[in-house]
């Protein structure tokens, strides 16, 4: 609510009273003094701004508060001069005073003003005649003007937070759907991914199928990489999130992306001193290789790509359309020098399925999957771009106090073994496949297909079950509640999470609360006997 704007009432009265001494016969002749005086008094008590202007727009009077915004040196010069630093009048009609010289009426409006120190000042204004000539007409007009600067940014500020709030519902609303679109497209994929590696498991190498089916595999982990974009977008795309350095993970990365694009030029600004972060080390990847994609093809594949790491803190992460939470940041900016964007796509950018490319070159699930992995890491991402002239995309993600954890390869191939397992997935032809992949490999396998019977099934048969392959999201209590349960009869319960969703949110905190492990859908043969080998080992290890 802007505060009590100067009143045509208030205004009616000052000139009144000026009226009212101005008529006094002689007055002025006799005692010019203490007639000025009088006025001096009176009307520098106002404490809004206040100002007199001749026909000519000259500024013949003003108070000691207009002259403490706009200076003491403003008696004489024009009043467009003076308030909006222009060279020649506000005309036709944003000039009050134009305006009531020229049909005697009050007039208002609001209106933006630069102060003696080149600061924007918002006014509402209102002018009025001061004097007329003996012919009635205006002679001099008197403006009141109130400083509502304050109350303009609060609103200015509450309208960027109703904005924000807005795109924020809209993010989530299409995240939630992606998310679920994803973690049902990737139980699909686990069904043709299980039995592939089925077949494949006992055939020879001279098969003449063989390689088609290895083709039919190249297309499922074509489509998880498309619902790992969905899931980064719905800010659920971290996997395994370890201490890693930026640098070296841009160095790495760079050194395959310049071989592909040679007639772009790469300049490096990297801190050596540059914080770690803790990050899910192939998502950042995916990151940052889609922002280099982009910019590769906004620049046609020929112009100068700008890469810069810094240390930063949330105190200068100003004029964002964010409020960053406090702490330490490391800044990456990518800058390139491409055909840039206009305001209405980058309002878009980051919508999943957004896309300027042509039909066929892109899925427009890029950027949107950046933006969301980057918030799943607590961070925050922004561009700016001007039409022609390029376009930056600044990277903050939280720094850590870690030390860095070096990636280690685990080694390929399906390992045997034995032992009891409890596969618990609420969709049997999953089930039915996951229980014929672990019988491969050598498992006795028990079945349960919901959180109830999941707890049933493991207070019966703890004693002879070695590890329990838990699914997420099932009827009848969550892998959640079944894992506290199945801990509370064991407490040395081994459990591997399995999920069409990645290892974020629920995943994450069971983890946290002493599961062993997880494993995202959909995997093949070799992924799942690498996973259970590790947890097992650890178990015997302990004995």
């Amino acid at each position: 609510m802007m505060a009590d704007k100067p009143t045509y009432e208030k205004l009616e009265s000052i000139i009144k009273e000026l009226k009212a001494e101005l008529v006094k016969s002689k007055q002025i002749e006799e005692s010019p003094r203490e007639n000025k005086e009088k006025f001096n008094v009176m009307l520098q008590s106002i404490g809004d701004h206040m100002s007199m202007m001749d026909k000519e727009l000259n500024i013949i009077w003003a108070n000691k508060t207009a002259k403490k915004i706009f200076g003491n040196d403003i008696i004489g010069r024009k009043c467009f001069e003076v308030y909006h630093k222009r060279k020649s009048s506000c005309e036709p009609y944003p000039c009050l005073t134009l305006k009531t010289f020229q049909d005697g009426k009050v007039h208002e409006h609001y209106t933006e003003v630069i102060d003696k120190n080149g600061e924007t000042i918002y006014f509402h204004c209102t002018a009025n005649v001061a004097l007329r000539d003996k012919k009635g007409k205006p002679k001099a007009v008197i403006e009141l003007s109130r400083d509502i600067t304050e109350q303009k940014r609060a609103e200015e500020e509450k309208s960027k937070l109703e904005a924000r709030l807005q795109v924020a519902q809209k993010m989530e609303a299409i995240g939630t759907l992606a998310g679920g679109i994803a973690h049902d497209f990737n139980n699909l994929l686990m069904s043709i991914q299980g039995n592939i590696s089925l077949i494949l498991l006992d055939m020879d190498s001279t098969y003449p199928y063989r390689k088609r089916l290895k083709n039919i595999e190249k297309q499922v982990q074509r489509g998880a990489k498309l619902t790992s974009h969905l899931l980064g977008y719905a800010r659920k795309g971290k996997y395994e999130v370890k201490a890693i350095d930026l640098n070296q993970l841009l160095e790495d990365i760079l050194e395959t992306f310049a071989r592909t694009r040679k007639q772009i030029t790469i300049q490096q600004d990297f801190a050596e001193d540059l914080s770690v972060i803790e990050a899910d080390a192939g998502q950042i990847e995916q990151v940052l290789l889609n922002i280099f994609i982009n910019a590769s093809d906004a620049m046609h594949g020929c112009g100068n790509l700008i890469l810069r790491s810094i240390n930063v803190t949330h105190k200068e992460m100003k004029g964002k359309l964010y409020k960053p939470k406090s702490g330490n940041y490391v800044l990456l900016t990518v800058t390139d020098t491409g055909i840039g964007m206009n305001k209405k796509t980058i309002e878009r950018i980051f919508d999943p399925f957004f896309t300027t490319k042509e039909m066929g070159r892109g899925t427009g699930l890029g950027l949107a999957s950046a933006y969301g992995i980057i918030k799943a890491h607590g961070g925050y991402i922004d561009v700016e771009s001007k039409k022609g002239q390029g376009t930056t995309f600044s990277i903050y993600i939280p720094a850590s106090e870690k030390k860095e954890q070096q990636v280690v390869k685990t080694a390929e191939g399906v390992i045997k073994g034995t032992g009891t397992v409890l596969l618990v997935d609420d969709e049997k032809i999953i089930a039915k496949v996951g229980q014929d992949l672990l019988e491969a490999v050598g498992y006795r396998v028990l079945i349960a297909n919901d959180g109830k019977e999941t707890i049933e099934v493991y207070r019966k048969n703890w004693k002879n079950i070695d590890i329990v392959i838990l699914d997420m999201v099932m009827p009848n209590s969550g892998g959640g509640e079944a894992y506290d349960r199945m801990k509370e009869i064991n407490p040395d319960v081994k459990v591997l999470l399995s999920s069409g969703y990645s290892i974020d949110g629920e995943a994450t905190n069971i983890l946290e609360r002493g599961c062993n492990g997880f494993i995202q859908k959909p995997f093949n043969i070799n992924d799942l006997s690498q996973k259970i080998r590790k947890i097992l080992e650890k178990k015997f290890s302990q004995h």
